[in-house]
């Protein structure tokens, strides 16, 4: 069962297991995310489907129970859907706006037609470099704490799928966009390499989740709004004693 906005959190029983759409805010990881489901729910057992950096907002499912959580690869599995924004002529080493910027070129020579050939070269399948600033493992240390530290690791490339790329918005140095594509995508690289591409460089800017699937984060709550439906929940539930 999926609990959301739209579903009576009255009758949820969390611990015969649930499945949760959140929207993550911004600055937020999405492990702390979890980490506040989890004392709401006070259910040990909980993960999430598909990680969110903490620049980015939008969809987290969210799985609750052992049962649950045994088929959360059934969420990871289906393919994401983000709107964005990437910046021209600027770059930094985690490829969005985490870290601080190393270079800034010159992208007055980019044209609309430019964008359309570059826009459309990413269609399709593809092989993908993982970034160093990721929550990938790497004989068991996060290639995040690792690239914070300076230090390179070789990544495998991974086969990737984009099956929509749409241009929203075109005010340059800003490119507005979404993306439909399949799991493991990693949309910063996509903005770098698109900046690459013009020969500019790139970054990328704002990032939001929209859809896992035919799971949309419109339907979603925040953490905040769900913890005001327990308690909600919880008064109700004293009071009819």
């Amino acid at each position: 069962m999926i609990t959301n906005k739209l579903n009576d959190l009255t009758h949820v029983d969390y611990s015969s297991g649930e499945v949760l759409l959140i929207d993550k805010e911004k600055g937020k990881s999405s492990f702390n995310s979890v980490y506040q489901i989890r004392k709401i729910v006070n259910i040990k057992k909980i993960g999430h489907a598909g990680t969110l950096d903490p620049t980015a907002t939008g969809l987290l499912i969210i799985c609750i129970g052992r049962q649950q959580t045994k088929e959360i690869y059934k969420y990871q599995d289906l393919e994401k859907t983000y709107s964005g924004t990437l910046e021209l002529g600027k770059q930094t080493p985690s490829m969005d706006g985490e870290t601080e910027f190393i270079e800034e070129k010159n992208f007055s020579f980019v044209t609309d037609a430019m964008i359309e050939e570059t826009r459309i070269s990413f269609l399709g399948d593809s092989k993908q470099i993982p970034p160093m600033y990721s929550a990938l493992k790497q004989d068991g240390k996060r290639l995040y704490k690792l690239a914070r530290k300076g230090v390179v690791v070789e990544r495998q490339p991974r086969d990737i799928t984009i099956y929509d790329f749409k241009i929203t918005r075109l005010e340059l140095p800003e490119i507005d966009f979404e993306i439909k594509c399949s799991k493991g995508t990693y949309i910063r690289v996509i903005a770098s390499d698109f900046g690459e591409k013009l020969g500019c460089g790139g970054y990328l800017k704002a990032l939001r989740r929209e859809a896992i699937g035919e799971y949309n984060v419109k339907d979603a709550l925040t953490v905040e709004e769900f913890q005001s439906l327990n308690l909600l929940k919880k008064i109700e539930s004293d009071e009819s004693l």
